[in-house]
């Protein structure tokens, strides 16, 4: 029995497997107009109040990240002028994307009535009013914005954050209690002190494989990148992202979230020194729900990184990347991604006519307020439909927000001072005659295709096309992918492991072997390799190297009953009965229903009945 390769879904800092957000202040019902300015003077009571209230208070109060409050008439006069220059130049409230002809869910966006309503106020002396004017304060909800969760996860370790230094990325595992298939309708974050916490975003992981990365069981992990192994490509995708202001957004009915025994959540978190040593220690609420799936999103990425090759002092550096979908899709949510040199990103869809249609422009790019951007309604993009991204780069003095005095060569990487070029969408793949099989699946075989077109030295574009055309039957492709992966990284442990694995599956155990081996030795813990290696061994009628090679995955993984079953094969094909028998009968121990277990045990006791 040959035990399947595992396959890696990549994710930097920017891949997550959650759900869309409602960025924005939904806490309060906001204005679709203001209503012309009143004659004589302006007032706070009358006139700016439920500006403020709606669009500024949500983050301008205790325990929110605004750093000072907006609530009362003496905590605005005070800011006043502050408030005119921010809003006049449309800094606040932060929303980053241009107006284009399809409207984004929860717009925080003054008009210009209001802004000018906020210039003139404070020009004529920002008076208070009468207060039988004032609408009443806008009320939050404290704690759990969704009410209780029906599950709170706590990270098992707090993170001290350090007085000061560079910012700090630490990622925290969560254990997800439960004994089967459960449906999560929503997840809110509770990323910690949200003065320290820049952003955060949740990865599922269905395999505990980003625990390896911790040095200490539960206390979690450095770093921008994960890198989490799936047994089964899982392309069911949905974005969970916080930052400051973010509300939770509960998924629509029929798309929920599904977890599994075993499964665990990643949450990725941005921190920010604050000037003496912190605690950080987040914490998750899932709301489940009896209603599983019925419709899977996913999410597709392009990128440029490999084009990011920024020299000092160029001020308009240009990126761009083109995928043609092969499908009918409705675009839900998008999310554009840079780091500090980004200036200007644009995302466009070109329809099979040729009509062109902007589906995302941020021209003032602000990395401190990137945000998943969610569709007020899903825009329909049609097989045939190319999406391109281009962005802009100002590595020169002018950008205020360069890192590098004087400015540096920038690569693409995952450090802040690095830079990326990122789009995400998260799609909807319409079910329909254009797609033989899971449409999502020829969706993301296409988009793993163009990565490696675009981007032959890309490892996870051609592993990750290596193990969709594996699980199709291509063993072909699959292990030429797979060999174009190892040329990239000759000495990683998974691509052998995965390489050996299909040449096995192929009947071609000899050239298996060799892999095998370099995955066992690169990494000797490696559950998946020892197995594959003994069965290639035993495939080969080499039964006393079968035998050491099963003991070694039955040791990493004691509760495996195929490894068993397999050890007692090779056992007895060793004329080892008396140890075959006490492996057979583990096997049937983990899973009574065991075919070659019992199979084999029966065939024992009759050839050499138990004294």
């Amino acid at each position: 029995m040959t035990r399947p390769r595992r396959i890696l879904a990549f994710c930097s800092l920017w891949l997550v497997l959650a759900a869309a957000v409602a960025e924005q202040h939904r806490a309060v019902s906001k204005a679709s107009s203001v209503p012309p300015a009143p004659s004589g003077k302006l007032t706070f009571d009358r006139d700016i109040a439920p500006i403020v209230y709606r669009d500024c208070a949500p983050c301008h109060r205790p325990g929110e990240a605004g750093p000072f409050p907006l609530l009362t008439y003496e905590d605005v006069r005070k800011h006043a002028q502050q408030i005119a220059v921010v809003t006049r130049e449309r800094s606040m409230p932060p929303w980053l994307p241009e107006p284009v002809g399809f409207r984004f869910a929860d717009e925080l966006r003054l008009s210009a009535a209001q802004i000018a309503l906020i210039q003139k106020w404070v020009q004529e002396g920002a008076e208070q009013g009468n207060a039988s004017d004032l609408p009443p304060q806008p009320h939050f909800v404290e704690g759990w914005q969704l009410g209780e969760p029906d599950l709170v996860l706590k990270a098992e370790k707090p993170f001290i954050l350090p007085a000061s230094g560079e910012d700090r990325y630490w990622n925290f595992i969560f254990r997800v209690p439960i004994d089967g298939p459960r449906w999560v309708r929503a997840v809110e974050i509770r990323p910690g002190d949200r003065r320290l916490v820049h952003h955060a975003n949740v990865l599922v992981d269905r395999t505990e494989s980003a625990r390896r990365m911790e040095k200490e069981a539960g206390a979690g992990f450095g770093g921008m990148e994960i890198k989490v192994v799936s047994e089964v490509f899982d392309p069911d995708s949905h974005f969970l992202f916080w930052k400051p202001g973010t509300i939770p957004y509960t998924y629509p009915e029929g798309m929920a979230l599904r977890l599994d025994k075993g499964t665990d959540l990643v949450l990725n978190t941005h921190l920010q020194p604050s000037g003496k040593p912190e605690v950080i220690q987040p914490s998750l609420g899932l709301y489940f729900t009896g209603k599983p799936a019925t419709v899977h999103p996913m999410l597709l990425q392009l990128e440029s990184d490999a084009k990011l090759d920024i020299p000092p002092g160029a001020k308009n550096f240009v990126v761009a990347d083109r995928f043609v979908l092969p499908l009918d899709v409705d675009l839900l949510a998008i999310y554009p991604h840079a780091h500090y040199l980004g200036k200007d990103l644009l995302a466009q869809a070109t329809l099979p006519g040729g009509t062109r249609e902007t589906l995302i422009h941020i021209p003032r790019w602000n990395l401190s307020w990137q945000a998943v951007y969610r569709y007020q309604h899903p825009v329909p993009l049609p097989k045939g439909t190319a999406i391109s991204m281009r962005y802009t780069y100002d590595n020169s003095e002018d950008n205020p927000a360069n890192p590098n005095h004087p400015p540096q060569r920038v690569t693409a990487g995952n450090r802040a001072r690095d830079e990326m070029a990122h789009l995400w969408l998260q799609v909807l793949p319409a079910n329909s005659s254009q797609a033989r099989g899971d449409p999502r699946m020829v969706l993301q075989e296409a988009l793993a295709r163009h990565k490696v077109e675009t981007n032959p030295a890309d490892f996870e574009a051609h592993y990750n096309l290596a193990a969709m055309l594996q699980a199709k039957g291509d063993l072909k492709d699959a292990e030429d992918q797979y060999a174009a992966a190892l040329r990239i990284r000759p000495e990683d442990a998974t691509v052998n492991n995965a390489l050996g694995g299909v040449m096995l599956a192929g009947g071609h155990a000899e050239q298996a072997i060799p892999h095998l081996a370099a995955a066992v030795k690169a990494e000797p813990d490696n559950f998946d390799a020892h197995y594959n290696l003994g069965n290639a061994y035993a495939s080969q009628g080499d039964f006393a190297a079968a035998v050491e090679q099963f003991q070694s995955a039955v040791r990493l993984n004691s509760q495996d009953a195929d490894a068993e079953a397999n050890l007692g094969s090779a056992l007895a094909e060793s004329g080892r009965l008396a140890e075959a028998r006490t492996h057979f009968e583990r096997a049937l121990q983990i899973n009574p229903q065991h075919a070659l277990a019992r199979e084999n045990l029966q065939q024992l006791e009759q050839e050499s009945p138990a004294q």
